[in-house]
């Protein structure tokens, strides 16, 4: 399993508005690509425009623009702009005539180069109108005096979910349940009542369920455990049982939950978790009835030191990606090269090959089981053919190039994982899935491909530059069990039978298993461009990581933002019903690559360093707030990096060895102490 370092969109929203300097100073588009621009230094006294210059319409509409030039007297000639730009474009796409189509709510800048100078308009992208209001099915009956909380999701015409959109509730009964306006319900009296659910300043929009409410039979209720210790972190499962005077089970014995104290989370089902060492009192209540039990919580106390054993500076080369195996550690870079160093005594590594690659950057490099075959992928190669290449690796220390595959991908391909002879890759120009089948590694083939559907309208590609501008984004993908495992950017985590049984899927067929989306506006707020960019396999967990960066900067002024971007877990026990139970989340960086063996998690996490996690046992709640951090990458306060930030790409386990790739000092080889 890999990563890559380069965020297709961070590397897509750099490009353009480093074009839009470039361009604004007289060059061209085709000169920039090809790294020969140059400044004309000519200017023009005429004005350029865009018209409308402010709009307003909703999600699913299309909007014309049109550039004009005003000369020095005031005449206005309609012209045709050289290159148009939306940010963000994870809002709305252009395409080279300057149709706008709007994906998603928010305020969009337009730029648009005319003759080296620009333009700019704004476009306030409303939500479309609501035109269905659906309810989460209820059936239970309510006892007197219990509540419930509702919920409900607004469709467009379109069937795009409005999560914008304001909700009024309403009983038609309130002396059988009264409802607030967060949707809970509170049962009053033994009755039936309508509740209604509609759009605030819609045009008549409504959802609605019917509720009965009943005397409640639960006569008594038995807690266990009644008395427990834990560590902050760990998760226990309460059950709680109500009986009716003759003993039966209760047929109205709607449990709530609660915990006296603070730093705890409790969930519908009696699962809990403590961030926090104390003790807690948890109570379940049902028809009038309750008990309580005492948990007694100590700090995880997971804490350890990390020794550097070993370090790989690499001076102004930058590691995209590491690759250990056996007694060598594969390196690629952000250049033109792949570095072989021998690691049989970590303390000195040893650099035994340089193998140079036609390529701007090498974004990926993973080998076979055996250590025979690696498979490289690239961007930025000088014919513009990029796709894989797959390397002679039975020397370890000394690979070859074997063939290149580049039929099908000749755009950029971020990350590919090995699974037997298979390979697949994430096509950068589509936004596809492409599986190849090497077991001629000087002959591979496509055998299958998979991919999302793509918005109404696609818009103008740079298959040159490696980008798919407003079009579905696959940045990731690792392949366990026969289950295949996808970072799809915006459209969240995604997952295909590729053999596994359960689809009747193959590598040469996939098919859909199940899909969890993450609403990204509410996680990060406005004003980011975010994405789900990595996904690692564990246990019965998907470790799922955001990639946050903001969605406009100048990136003239030489000032770097932190992204930002947190760790989610996702439960797949059921994988067709994923769900997100736990998260990890620093303040000061963000997420980047991660690897996890057996009750370890090491990551990258941008500013925030190197980090190392306990994993062990059963996982929720926020995993930084409950101690399970054992260690971060402390990188020494000595003259040498004095000046330098911490900014690590991602961590690697291998034995009792954990690498860190750090952007600004190389790569670091590290043990954990003992206690």
């Amino acid at each position: 399993m890999k990563k890559s370092v380069c965020c297709h969109a961070f590397r897509r929203l750099v490009l353009a508005l480093v074009l839009v300097t470039l361009l604004l100073q007289g060059g061209t588009a085709s000169n920039f690509f090809d790294g020969s621009f140059q400044v004309s230094g000519q200017q023009s006294s005429v004005r350029v425009s865009i018209a409308p210059a402010n709009a307003e319409a909703e999600v699913g509409r299309q909007l014309q623009l049109k550039t004009f030039i005003t000369d020095e007297r005031g005449r206005q000639t309609e012209v045709k702009a050289g290159y148009w730009i939306v940010l963000p474009n994870e809002l709305a796409t252009v395409d080279g005539d300057g149709k706008i189509s709007l994906l998603a709510a928010g305020d969009v800048q337009v730029v648009a180069i005319v003759n080296g100078k620009q333009a700019r308009a704004t476009i306030r992208v409303k939500a479309a109108r609501a035109a269905k209001i659906e309810i989460a099915p209820f059936s239970e009956s309510l006892a007197v005096g219990e509540q419930f909380k509702l919920t409900a999701k607004v469709f467009d015409a379109s069937g795009a979910q409005n999560r914008d959109a304001r909700l009024s509730w309403r009983s038609a009964n309130p002396t059988v349940a009264t409802v607030d306006q967060i949707g809970q319900i509170t049962a009053r009296s033994v009755g039936k009542t309508t509740i209604t659910a509609s759009v605030v300043n819609s045009d008549g929009v409504t959802g609605s369920l019917i509720v009965e409410v009943v005397n409640s039979d639960v006569h008594s209720l038995n807690l266990e455990p009644r008395l427990i210790t834990a560590r902050t972190g760990d998760v226990i499962r309460f059950n709680a049982s109500a009986k009716t005077a003759e003993g039966a089970s209760a047929r109205f014995a709607k449990v709530r939950w609660s915990v006296g104290g603070e730093g705890a989370q409790m969930e519908n089902d009696g699962r809990f978790v403590a961030e926090l060492p104390g003790k807690l009192d948890v109570t379940a209540s049902a028809g009038g009835q309750s008990a309580k039990s005492t948990v007694t919580v100590s700090a995880r106390g997971v804490e350890r030191e990390l020794e550097t054993i070993g370090r790989i500076p690499l001076g102004a080369i930058q590691a995209s990606e590491l690759w250990p195996f056996g007694n060598y550690l594969y390196v690629a870079t952000l250049k033109d090269e792949l570095r072989v160093y021998d690691i049989s005594d970590p303390t000195k590594p040893l650099l035994t090959e340089t193998l140079k690659i036609d390529a701007r950057a090498i974004l990926d490099i993973s080998l076979t089981a055996d250590g025979r075959v690696g498979v490289l992928t690239r961007e930025g190669a000088s014919n513009r053919q990029n796709g894989v290449l797959f390397l002679d690796t039975s020397n370890l220390a000394h690979p070859k190039i074997l063939s290149a595959f580049t039929e099908t991908i000749s755009g950029a391909v971020h990350n590919a994982f090995i699974d037997g002879h298979y390979v697949y890759l994430t096509d950068d120009a589509t936004g596809s899935m492409r599986v190849l089948d090497f077991r001629n590694a000087k002959q591979p083939k496509q055998v299958g491909r998979w991919e999302l559907g793509l918005p109404v309208a696609k818009v103008q590609n740079d298959h040159d530059a490696g980008m798919s501008m407003g079009e579905r984004h696959l940045h990731d993908v690792q392949v366990k069990d026969g289950l295949a495992y996808l970072a799809y950017w915006r459209d969240g985590l995604v997952i295909l039978d590729v053999g596994a049984g359960i689809r009747g899927g193959s590598p040469e067929q996939p098919k859909l298993v199940s899909q969890f989306r993450f609403n990204h506006a509410d996680l990060y707020g406005k004003g980011w461009l975010a994405g789900t960019r990595e996904v690692f396999r564990h246990k019965n967990y998907v470790f799922v990581g955001d990639e946050v960066i903001p969605a406009e900067f100048d990136p003239t002024k030489g000032v770097r933002r932190i992204g930002r971007g947190m760790l989610h877990v996702i439960d797949v026990s059921d994988v067709a019903n994923p769900r997100r139970i736990a998260e990890y989340v620093l303040p000061e960086g963000g997420a980047y690559n991660v690897w996890a063996e057996n009750d370890l998690l090491a990551m990258g996490y941008y500013g925030g360093a190197g980090r190392l996690l306990d994993v062990s046992g059963e996982l929720a709640g926020n995993l930084a707030r409950q101690g399970r951090e054992i260690v971060r990458l402390q990188i020494p306060r000595t003259p040498e990096f004095a000046s330098v930030a911490q900014f690590t790409f991602g961590a690697r386990i291998f034995g009792d060895l954990i690498l860190f790739n750090d952007v600004h000092t190389g790569i670091w080889i590290t043990k954990l102490k003992q206690k």
